[in-house]
């Protein structure tokens, strides 16, 4: 790249600014093959097209792009433009109100700029791609920034919520993580009331605005945010639950339960899954799905629903052992043969009686 070509040279800058936070000046010189003084003019005209590009001090000085008032042109190359494509493409098929559209229009403008070389990947995906219909209730697309925002600025938030039961509630919590689980969003929240952590589903809430106090963090990783939307989901599965004690690795266990079911690993061979359902019939037909040994304690109505499952599958087996084998086709012969027989002998008898038949003629 050199000063003959200005324009090409001013979005290898752009780009390489968009590539990390901060550029020394020389440095960005020797990337382009021009002198400082081309690099602060170049500075000057991306200012001049909207993009806040500011100094930063220091020994050698240089450059940072920052955010600005509106959306400049961004630019991508092959493989982050096609994931961008992939990620809008997503994002209309999740369970957020009003996100749909907005992301296929954006679709459709990064289709319109699309070099023909990558025109026919992201098509593949749009024919290959289907996405599962659910009936699952929609989030709203700002009570999910109002929460995010929260979360980021650590600012309390009270919000109305209706819980599994209808219970309608005035909640105060100090927000920590929105974590969407493929069919429904939840908040991990410190309730301030209960003095714990909670899970609340974000289609059920409604913030109160505007936002409350800034809070002191309270630390909690990341899988432990996720724990605690697993259990909390768990606990509203059914009035059955259980814990089971599956003897197979719990890797393997994850992979055939649902997310809302906790696998908790014992050892290499064995782990206990905590799971619920509606009735206990449900649940011993999820157990026996699983296709796993396992044992459980209790509760008892569940030791009975599994004993009526064993049950019902043993005599469907041995039912089908003692069903009776065709007759065979000699046999099925004879049958017929005397029905025929007897037909004309009652037929001729018949015909005796009306005098159309002689006697002794068959």
């Amino acid at each position: 790249m050199t000063t003959r070509d200005p324009a090409g040279r001013l979005l290898r800058l752009l780009s390489l600014l968009q590539s990390r936070t901060d550029w020394p000046g020389p440095e960005l010189a020797d990337r382009l093959g021009v002198s400082t003084r081309t690099i602060r003019s170049d500075i000057e005209r991306l200012r001049d097209l909207g993009y806040p590009v500011s100094a930063v001090s220091g020994t050698a000085g240089g450059y940072r792009l920052g955010p600005g008032a509106r959306l400049p042109p961004l630019l991508l190359d092959d493989e982050e433009a096609v994931a961008v494509a992939i990620g809008l493409r997503t994002a209309a098929a999740q369970a957020v109100d009003g996100i749909e559209e907005t992301s296929l229009r954006a679709l459709a403008k990064l289709e319109l700029v699309l070099p023909a070389r990558l025109r026919p990947r992201v098509a593949a995906l749009a024919a290959s791609t289907v996405p599962m219909p659910g009936n699952h209730p929609a989030v709203d697309v700002g009570v999910l920034a109002t929460l995010a925002a929260a979360c980021r600025d650590r600012r309390r938030v009270r919000f109305d919520y209706r819980d599994h039961d209808g219970n309608a509630t005035v909640r105060d919590a100090e927000p920590y993580r929105l974590v969407p689980t493929g069919r429904r969003w939840y908040l991990v929240a410190w309730d301030v009331d209960r003095d714990d952590w909670r899970t609340f589903r974000i289609d059920r809430l409604t913030p109160r605005t505007p936002l409350g106090p800034v809070f002191p963090g309270r630390w909690l990783p990341p899988e432990d945010a996720i724990d605690v939307v697993t259990r909390g989901v768990a606990s509203t599965l059914g009035p059955c639950r259980t814990v089971a004690t599956v003897h197979a690795p719990a890797s393997a266990v994850s992979e055939r339960v649902p997310p809302v079911a906790r696998v908790e690993h014992l050892d290499d061979e064995r782990c206990l899954l905590h799971i619920g359902a509606a009735t206990p019939l449900t649940l011993a037909v999820y157990l026996a799905a699983l296709g796993l040994p396992f044992t459980v304690d209790g509760p008892a109505a569940l030791l009975e629903a599994l004993r009526q499952v064993s049950r019902h599958c043993a005599d469907a087996v041995s039912g089908a052992v003692r069903r009776r084998p065709a007759r065979p086709a000699h046999l099925r012969d004879h049958r017929k043969d005397r029905e025929r027989d007897g037909g004309k002998e009652r037929r001729r008898e018949r015909e005796e009686e009306r005098g159309t038949c002689p006697p002794g003629t068959t």
